[in-house]
């Protein structure tokens, strides 16, 4: 498991000329560590006198961050699996007219899967974003810059992720099914966008 390395060790997997981990992994563990700093800055702020106000909120955002940075780490592996899936099917058997046609299959079913990895990423990188606008204003002010670089990190794996469903799409051969993967990942973009340019504004006229 990738999440179980060492940070130098999965960084030189990760520099190595195999082609997973790539992107997608990578768009996963940003989302995750942006995750994580939004748990930690809600870990600061409960109890934190002058708070009193958002004990609640902060709690509820803590627990969500939990559950999905859990789930982003997971998305590392999850993710090169995928990518191992598409390369497992171009080496399937085609010599015969019933062979191509499975390989063919195969081939598109693994994209499809090698698109809705990077997808399911993106949009938990959407929710990250959103946890961190939640606590904006409601949480300890000494770490509001670690609320500005969640919301970095979780943008940066958003964008990254959608990248690696787009470079995937033009080898789906359905088009109702790339239509639709767009239109969700213009929207994702959109919304994250909005969330992170809220995040550091508020942290910019926080630290000046």
């Amino acid at each position: 498991m990738l999440v179980a390395l060492k940070l130098d060790e999965f960084a030189k997997v990760l520099g190595s000329d195999a082609p997973a981990p790539g992107g997608g992994s990578v768009a996963a563990l940003s989302g995750a560590l942006g995750a994580e700093l939004v748990c930690m800055v809600c870990r600061l702020s409960i109890g934190k006198k002058g708070l009193e106000e958002h004990q609640a909120l902060v709690a509820d955002v803590l627990e969500k961050s939990e559950k999905v940075a859990k789930s982003l780490m997971h998305r590392v592996d999850l993710d090169t699996q995928a990518f191992n899936r598409v390369m497992a099917a171009f080496k399937l058997p085609k010599e015969s007219d019933d062979e191509k046609k499975a390989r063919t299959a195969a081939i598109q079913e693994g994209y499809k899967e090698a698109v809705q990895s990077p997808l399911s990423i993106a949009r938990e990188c959407l929710t990250v974003l959103h946890l961190a606008q939640s606590a904006t204003g409601k949480s300890n002010t000494n770490a509001v810059s670690d609320l500005g670089v969640a919301a970095m990190q979780a943008y940066a794996g958003l964008e990254g992720a959608v990248m690696n469903v787009k470079i995937n799409l033009p080898s789906i051969k359905d088009e109702a099914f790339n239509t639709k993967t767009l239109s969700e990942t213009a929207t994702l973009l959109e919304d994250g966008r909005k969330a992170r340019d809220n995040v550091y504004a508020h942290v910019s006229g926080s630290i000046g």
